[in-house]
């Protein structure tokens, strides 16, 4: 196995770490698939049993200015590593102005990412940083752990209000309860709310839009301003609204009545689902 990669161009550069950045605020460890087109950023746990699932994307065409790699055989042309990422962040975090980043697999006692930076000086010299990034090799056999989260068929899917505004209001209220209820329809209402035996406070959005996905059935049976609705940690959601550094496009949420919450970030170059458990009622 080998991978090499370089990145040059500096917002690039400044755009990979602010994703990296994301990905490290939501979980501590996660595996990376490397494929020739596509970097992913995975965690796998299962939801059911109070854990979260994570599939981030980033088309490596859209970071690298030059990407080499060979996996484990020609069959199957890829490369899964169990990394942390906060520590690709802080390897790459001095790096926002850097001429250049090569990103490489390596093994020093034990296989590693090492990150090479040139950062520039007030000489004609380079001064090159080099940063070696542990991580451990996932064998083949547990690939299949690590392949792409099937959708189930939603009862609602919704776009919410900008992440800014959401995360101020879902701040507030997780002093509160460590529970928050969300609710969605198909007139394109959100609602926010958390109880406690003292009072019940709430927040209500209208003129959302209700995005057509592709694997939606037919709604002529459906009310569309019956709610469907998950209760999730609040915490959790907290720390997934303030992790965001790279402020995507569009945020779809998609529930199935009190079983699971989807959520699925949009950006031109990246694209992230996140499963959120949902709290038994």
């Amino acid at each position: 196995m080998r991978f090499r990669g370089k990145l040059v161009d500096i917002s690039c550069i400044q755009h990979f770490t602010r994703v990296l950045g994301t990905i490290s605020k939501i979980i501590k460890s996660c595996v990376l698939r490397i494929t020739p087109t596509t970097w992913y950023f995975i965690l796998s746990e299962k939801v059911v049993s109070g854990g979260v699932q994570i599939w981030c994307e980033l088309p490596q065409g859209h970071f690298f200015d030059e990407y080499a790699m060979d996996g484990v055989s020609a069959e199957d042309n890829e490369i899964y590593l169990e990394v942390v990422p906060e520590n690709l962040v802080k390897a790459i975090r001095t790096a926002q102005a850097a001429k250049w980043i090569k990103i490489k697999l390596t093994k020093k006692h034990a296989p590693c990412l090492t990150v090479e930076v040139d950062l520039p000086t007030v000489s004609a010299h380079s001064r090159l940083v080099v940063h070696d990034v542990p991580v451990s090799v996932v064998p083949h056999r547990m690939w299949p752990d690590y392949q792409e989260p099937e959708l189930p068929q939603f009862d609602v899917s919704i776009c919410m209000p900008q992440i800014k505004t959401l995360r101020n209001i879902v701040e507030k209220m997780k002093n509160l309860n460590n529970c928050l209820t969300l609710a969605a329809n198909y007139n394109g209402e959100l609602k926010l709310s958390v109880s406690t035996d003292m009072v019940s406070v709430s927040t209500h959005y209208q003129d959302l839009v209700n995005p057509v996905r592709r694997d939606m059935g037919s709604d002529e049976d459906r009310e569309p301003q019956a709610f469907s609705e998950a209760k999730i940690d609040i915490r959790r959601f907290a720390q997934f609204l303030s992790g965001q550094q790279v402020i995507p496009n569009r945020v779809i949420c998609n529930i199935v009545h009190k079983r699971v919450v989807h959520f699925y970030l949009q950006h031109e170059d990246v694209s992230l689902q996140y499963f959120m458990p949902v709290i038994a009622t």
